[in-house]
């Protein structure tokens, strides 16, 4: 099972030693379609070897090569991948990214990780958690549009009805209801075996509402989807308490779904709220514009992310602006890396926004709303 999906981790938008080198490919998660990925691994490598040389030396950029080749040569690594890879090295930090989700092959050298493909990943406003619940047990995902995965539990919520109720079985020959979503239990006449089965499954979903909110919706802020019989999803919701559940959910048995089919069906009821996000946030930063709290000017947006000013931050994940930011002067500086290499203002722009506590959302072209590739939105004037 994956652990708990995560943005951007953070020892990647801190500064790091120069040279630094990116290297984002697709891999396969069988065979054959992973037989060349190794083959394809030290292409990029090499590549980045290449403009390493050029832009640092031999003697600076060869012990990081070296490491690299390393990890291509590893052949349990390359028998465990799944649909991309990130790699990112520098004199001080070495660590490889298994991605569910394919990216473009990539090497990239210079004195920053290059991390907007990552932020585009990973970035919170697409990701959701699906509630996979049976009046027997229960799992629990978290993913987003290209990827979902099964995440671990805590130990205080009941993965079964077993571990809910233990012997606290409904007593036979009583009929069981609950009014006012109160939980309380008024018996009266004798009762089926359907109603105690009801009341049962009454007790496991409110204790699982319970777990899943206290140890999973309070910390990740998520939308919860619920993939659960029509049966169910009433009841469910009759006894949820949880403001993370959302109204429309998967009316299924999830045991009857794979994984892809599932992610397709929460995507579909998570893609409005994701879209009419992007469409408020648009119109925010129209509104913002002319009062000056907005821009699209990468110079004015940079001042204000060194001070921490800006609150929303959107990109075109297509557009690079060949440059970088100087902290110290507070200003754009432009590159003079290789052609195609180039250091990216907006990388910069990203990481000053995200280690100031704004959100940073990158955007395909079609949905942003202005030509320069950058536009932001300010906390105040």
């Amino acid at each position: 099972m994956l652990n708990k999906v995560t943005p951007v981790p953070e020892e990647l938008l801190k500064p790091q030693a120069s040279p630094c080198i990116s290297i984002y490919m697709k891999t396969g998660r069988y065979y054959p379609e992973n037989v060349q990925d190794s083959l394809r691994f030290k292409n990029l490598v090499s590549r980045a070897e290449n403009d390493g040389i050029k832009s640092v030396g031999k003697r600076v950029i060869e012990p990081l090569i070296d490491r690299l080749r390393e990890l291509q040569e590893d052949r349990e690594f390359w028998n465990h991948t799944l649909d991309g890879l990130a790699v990112f090295a520098s004199p001080d930090y070495f660590r490889a990214f298994r991605l569910q989700q394919p990216v473009s092959e990539q090497a990239h050298v210079s004195d920053v990780f290059f991390i907007k493909p990552l932020i585009r990943i990973y970035q919170m406003s697409e990701r959701f958690q699906v509630l996979a619940l049976t009046r027997s047990d229960i799992k629990l995902y978290e993913g987003n549009r290209y990827r979902l995965g099964e995440i671990e539990l805590d130990l205080q919520v009941p993965k079964t009805m077993s571990e809910a109720l233990g012997t606290e079985t409904t007593s036979p020959h009583m009929t069981v209801a609950s009014y006012g979503g109160t939980g309380v239990a008024i018996r009266h006449g004798h009762s089926s075996r359907k109603d105690e089965e009801e009341l049962d499954d009454e007790r496991f979903f409110r204790a699982v509402d319970q777990g899943i909110e206290e140890h999973h919706s309070k910390l990740s802020g998520l939308p919860l989807i619920l993939a659960a019989l029509p049966e169910h999803q009433s009841l469910f919701r009759l006894v949820s308490h949880n403001p993370n559940l959302l109204e429309d959910g998967i009316s299924a048995d999830p045991r009857m779904l794979e994984k892809d089919s599932l992610r397709d069906m929460a995507w579909k009821v998570q893609e409005p709220r994701w879209e009419q996000k992007i469409d408020n946030l648009i119109a925010r930063f129209q509104e913002a514009l002319p009062k000056s709290l907005g821009s699209d000017n990468p110079f004015y947006i940079t001042e204000a992310a060194l001070a921490g000013n800006v609150s929303v931050l959107m990109l075109d994940q297509e557009r690079i602006y060949p440059g970088g930011i100087d902290a110290r002067a507070g200003d754009i500086s432009f590159s003079k890396g290789a052609l195609g290499n180039e250091h990216d203002v907006f990388e910069d722009l990203a990481i000053a926004v995200l280690g100031k506590g704004g959100e940073v959302l990158v955007l395909p072209p079609e949905r942003m709303p202005v030509e320069s590739g950058v536009a932001a939105i300010f906390r105040h004037g």
